[in-house]
C-alpha cells in the first residue's frame, strides 16, 4: 500500500514526517515541564498534540488518538531503560510506533487519489460519448480537468463517508 507513497516521497518520508513530529511535541512538552524525560501524563499530552499534528498536515480522514489504556501499554513497551518515563529516543520509537496503522490508511487514500480515482475518470469519460446531452459537455472538457473533477468527487465521497 505504501509503494506508491514511497514513489513519490522515499521509503523513509513517513517516517521522517512522524519524525519531526514527534521532535517537536517531545520539545514543547520537555520545556513546558522542565524535564528531560516524559511522565504518563506528558506522554498522552503529547499524543493528543501528535494526532493534532497529524490531522493537520497528512491528508486523508481525521484521526483519533488512542486510549489511555493504549497509551499506557505502548509506553511500557517502548521504556528500554524501564524507568516508569519515556526519553527522547524512546518517545521517538514510542510514536512510531503509535502511529503505523494511521500512516497506513494515509496511504491508501494517496493511491485513490493518485491512481483510482483519474483512471475511473478517463474510463467514465470515454463511457459518456454516446450519452445525448451529457456526452458533448463532458468530451468539451480537457482530461485534465475532467479527472480532476472526478478525482474531487471520490475524494468528497470517501471522507464523508469515513464521517458517518
Amino acid at each position: 500500500m505504501g509503494q506508491v507513497l514511497d514513489k513519490f516521497h522515499g521509503k523513509e518520508w513517513k517516517k521522517k514526517q512522524i519524525r519531526k513530529i514527534s521532535d517537536k511535541v517531545y520539545e514543547r512538552i520537555t520545556v513546558q515541564s522542565g524535564s528531560a524525560t516524559l511522565t504518563f501524563e506528558n506522554i498522552y499530552i503529547a499524543v493528543l498534540l501528535v494526532y493534532n499534528d497529524i490531522n493537520k498536515l497528512l491528508p486523508g480522514p481525521h484521526f483519533d488518538p488512542p486510549s489511555k489504556e493504549q497509551v499506557r501499554s505502548m509506553m511500557q513497551e517502548c521504556d528500554f531503560n524501564l524507568d516508569g518515563e519515556l526519553d527522547h529516543e524512546e518517545f521517538v520509537e514510542f510514536i512510531q510506533r503509535l502511529t503505523t496503522d494511521t500512516l497506513i490508511v494515509v496511504s491508501q487514500g494517496l493511491i485513490v487519489t493518485l491512481v483510482v480515482a483519474p483512471t475511473v475518470a478517463m474510463t467514465t469519460k470515454k463511457a459518456t460519448e454516446g450519452v445525448p446531452g451529457v456526452g458533448k459537455v463532458v468530451q468539451k472538457l480537457p482530461n485534465s480537468i475532467y479527472a480532476s473533477l472526478v478525482t474531487l468527487a471520490i475524494v468528497w465521497f470517501q471522507t464523508s463517508r469515513e464521517e458517518i
